[in-house]
């Protein structure tokens, strides 16, 4: 038998659909009081009931932390260690040398980029994980492209590993508007590639390709709808396009343009759903994020399942410059409901410059 540790932060990802940009530190309680609600359980139930091997042995973090999600499956296991409270980065840290002394042969762990780090923390080399993504704030190539993707990694593992980084961002500095991101260390993950999602790239731009921002905005301002809401995802190309219209962009968050005036600023999936009932028609634009491709499911979780299937796929429309498509094998979603990613999946057109287009496919 394969002794495999699960570890579980519970409040991982809850600070996405009220726009917390993350639940680091006490900010989780601020999530709550915003109405947040857990995303964790659903993430790795999905993970946990595709895996098939039946050699698997799991030692499991007690209550809301593993146990309470093994015991709906038919799987063997046993809860260590204890918790009280609200559940910390030590426990997680504290647990995960548990699981050392167990003798695991793989840990999967759920949560962020936070979550991460923090395994990492404790474990660095000594046992090889896979990371089944549930936070804001994902940049780390460590984690599985889904929970699905995730599963997949688990069933096929054997002996042969890759190290691949931890990266971990200012929460603070990612609220107002700045993107500082580090690298923390790394991890061992089963050599399986196709199921990792890239690292994130350096937005920092050349003066030839803030020229193609420049021409992507251009071509866009020209064809906008009139009396249509337009909701501008985050990024550096989306921020192009407010400044040509001479709109302030929040950055790294999610903001409306109607008629070529800001109706919306930093929006969360509450403010979201308030306009997209107010208007009657309306579009997303979003851009890829660099390295990994993903238009929705990372660092932009205010665009929950629920406003991604009330504007419809045919309402969203997709910007990148030519050279970070070119690099791509696709594009990716991961919502965290599986009939929204399909409803998004397939072959979609991507502006890549004034009067210029390509077709890429988008995967889940």
């Amino acid at each position: 038998m394969k002794k495999v540790g699960l570890i579980v932060n519970p409040v991982a990802g809850m600070g996405g659909s009220v726009g917390l940009k993350g639940t680091d530190g006490e900010m989780y309680k601020r999530a709550i009081e915003l109405g947040a609600t857990p995303i964790t359980p659903q993430r790795v139930e999905d993970a946990l009931s595709l895996i098939k091997r039946k050699d698997l042995y799991f030692i499991v973090a007690p209550d809301q932390m593993g146990e309470q999600y093994i015991k709906k499956f038919n799987f063997k296991y046993e809860a260590i260690s204890k918790i009280e409270g609200t559940t910390s980065a030590g426990d997680t840290e504290r647990i995960a040398r548990e699981m050392l002394k167990k003798g695991v042969d793989l840990l999967i762990f759920v949560g962020g980029d936070g979550t991460a780090r923090d395994i990492c923390n404790a474990i660095g080399f000594k046992v090889p994980v896979v990371a089944i993504p549930s936070g804001v704030k994902m940049f780390s190539p460590v984690f599985a492209l889904s929970p699905y993707a995730a599963a997949e990694m688990i069933n096929s593992f054997e002996d042969r590993f890759i190290e691949k980084e931890v990266l971990d961002i200012d929460e603070d500095a990612f609220r107002e508007n700045r993107l500082a991101a580090e690298l923390y260390g790394y991890l061992k993950v089963p050599k399986s590639t196709t199921l990792l999602q890239g690292k994130k790239e350096s937005s920092n731009v050349t003066q030839s390709e803030e020229h193609i921002k420049e021409e992507i905005a251009d071509y866009l301002i020209e064809n906008l709808d009139k009396d249509t809401l337009y909701i501008l995802g985050p990024g550096t190309t989306l921020n192009t396009i407010a400044l040509k219209m001479q709109i302030e962009k929040t950055l790294l968050g999610i903001d409306a343009v109607y008629n070529g005036r800001s109706v919306g600023k930093d929006l969360n999936e509450k403010g979201l759903l308030a306009l997209i009932k107010k208007y009657n028609k309306v579009q997303i634009i979003v851009t890829p994020i660099g390295g990994n491709g993903f238009i929705f499911g990372r660092g932009s979780t205010q665009f929950t399942p629920e406003v991604l299937r009330l504007i419809g796929s045919e309402n969203i429309i997709i910007i990148a410059a030519e050279d970070k498509i070119s690099k791509l094998e696709s594009l990716r979603v991961d919502t965290g409901n599986i009939d929204i990613d399909k409803s998004l999946s397939g072959f979609k057109k991507v502006i890549t410059g004034y009067k210029k287009e390509t077709i890429i496919e988008v995967k889940c």
